[in-house]
């Protein structure tokens, strides 16, 4: 059992290292001149939390990328896709997301594992991920906010949903469409990890 997680763990860390995503950060705020320390000013985040995600260290919830993005004036869609030509559609297949999940950093309290459902393709407009959500008690912690709006569609499993105040149980099949810019965060409830397909737009 023991070894079999830690196969699983180093899966992981491969996949993070295949994403790249704490080389294309590097890569253009470098490019920008930016340091680590004009970065952390424009975007609200910690120099060392900065450093970790440049270090593939820790995955960075979607909220805080958005914040990374938005700091180097580039779309989310950045991180997510390749540099080749241009491609008219991406076909993903199911089984390609056994196992491929992020999971974020140990000292993260991200509440959720993410998987982008259109890399490769560029200039997106929305980007669709599905997100497996943690079975744990709810904290404040786990609200996030960022600009934009997102649409989230329940596979299986049940989600707690938090959205300001308020608290919805959803059930496979159903669907929530919110703005971003208020506080939300989800749990899974049920007896298996909630998945469900997340679509975000956000200007860029």
């Amino acid at each position: 059992m023991h070894s079999g997680g830690v196969h699983v763990q180093e899966k992981i860390k491969q996949e993070i290292r295949e994403m790249k995503l704490g080389e294309k950060v590097r890569g253009l705020r470098q490019e920008q001149r930016l340091t680590l320390q004009a970065l952390a000013d424009v975007t609200g985040l910690s120099k060392p939390l900065l450093s970790q995600i440049e270090n593939d260290q820790v995955t960075p919830p979607i909220a805080t990328l958005l914040k990374i993005a938005k700091g180097l004036k580039v779309g989310i869609h950045y991180f997510f896709e390749e540099s080749n030509e241009r491609q008219k559609f991406v076909l993903t297949r199911g089984e390609q997301s056994v196992g491929t999940q992020r999971r974020p950093g140990k000292d993260s309290v991200q509440g959720y594992l993410y998987k982008p459902l259109a890399p490769g393709m560029r200039q997106k407009k929305v980007e669709p991920f599905l997100v497996e959500f943690e079975q744990r008690a709810w904290d404040q912690s786990l609200f996030y906010s960022h600009e934009g709006v997102e649409f989230l569609y329940l596979l299986e499993g049940e989600l707690e949903f938090h959205y300001a105040d308020q608290v919805m149980r959803l059930l496979p099949g159903d669907s929530i469409y919110y703005e971003s810019s208020e506080p939300h965060g989800y749990v899974s409830v049920g007896e298996v990890r909630a998945r469900a397909v997340a679509v975000l737009y956000t200007k860029g």
